[in-house]
């Protein structure tokens, strides 16, 4: 659904606020962590790297004024990792106002996360999902309404979710991979909104996409490959078709913090084929909207990962 046009000036004053962003040392990640820090939020950049973090805390102090900002350790890539970063913040009795599960990998060779889950389908749906589920009674003890916003694509829609090989060890496709675990990303944030509604929490779960953004993540792949080819064709695209990061991270920042938003919104750009142009509310694919699906997902989930939410009954 079509809104008038949704800039960083839209924004609302956010102090007072703690948000936590994935990725947030770099592409979109860095771009709404430097809009939140802006409005005056406190926010925690959950970063594989602590290095990248810190450089990214050095880069939006030059750009705003005393910002908060801090850096925790989180490789979505290892279960232990993820426990240790959410342990980290309930011991500090941390309040989770907004949780952007934003970062992720695209399009990569088939390599296996630390826990033996092919690395696509383990970093954007597995280790977000368990994030989000030892998070979940922080953001609801949060007072007010807290968020969930979890980042897809529009590659979902030519994804499916293959239960008999969701590790695609039989059969490896790098974009088949990447369109099933955004599809993933997308099953889960629409139940989650269903859990969280069928137990009346003021918990809000809104999902995202960016259109075609212009960042690192296209090149990762070919970096991986070693090919100047690939890496020279996706930097052409970036520069042909790419929106900003920016802008890309509008999305993101509209389902963090519209107010008209009450869960289960699915916002991308507004602009050509839905890759480029201000935030807007839209209909995903008709799997995503897949109940069915979405439960033998979540069930699937929560014994890959050994954590049961405590929404689940």
């Amino acid at each position: 659904m079509a809104t008038a046009t949704w800039t960083e000036a839209d924004i609302p004053d956010l102090q007072g606020k703690t948000v936590v962003v994935t990725g947030a040392n770099s592409g979109l990640g860095y771009e709404a962590t430097r809009m939140f820090a802006e409005r005056g939020a406190d926010v925690i950049l959950a970063c594989r790297s602590v290095d990248r973090g810190k450089d990214a805390v050095r880069s939006i102090r030059e750009a705003v004024p005393d910002p908060s900002l801090s850096v925790g350790a989180l490789d979505l890539a290892s279960l232990d990792s993820i426990r240790n970063f959410a342990e980290t913040l309930i011991s500090e009795e941390t309040p989770i106002d907004i949780l952007c599960n934003n970062a992720g990998v695209m399009a990569i060779p088939r390599t296996e996360t630390e826990d033996g889950f092919e690395m696509q389908f383990g970093v954007n749906h597995l280790g977000h999902f368990a994030l989000t589920g030892l998070l979940l009674e922080r953001l609801i003890e949060t007072p007010g309404e807290s968020r969930v916003v979890t980042h897809s694509s529009g590659a979902h829609k030519q994804g499916t979710i293959d239960f008999d090989d969701l590790q695609q060890g039989s059969s490896y496709s790098r974009w088949g991979a990447y369109a099933q675990s955004k599809l993933a990303n997308l099953l889960f944030a629409y139940e989650l909104d269903r859990k969280l509604k069928a137990v009346d929490s003021s918990v809000v779960s809104t999902t995202c996409h960016p259109g075609y953004a212009a960042t690192n993540l296209q090149r990762r792949g070919a970096e991986m490959d070693g090919s100047k080819l690939k890496l020279a064709m996706m930097n052409v695209a970036n520069r042909v078709f790419g929106q900003s990061p920016a802008m890309g991270a509008l999305p993101m920042m509209y389902a963090a913090v519209e107010p008209t938003l009450t869960g289960g919104e699915y916002v991308g750009p507004s602009g050509l084929l839905n890759m480029r142009g201000y935030p807007e509310t839209q209909r995903s694919s008709d799997r995503s909207y897949s109940e069915e699906t979405a439960t033998q997902l979540w069930d699937v989930s929560e014994s890959l990962t050994g954590f049961t939410y405590p929404l689940s009954s």
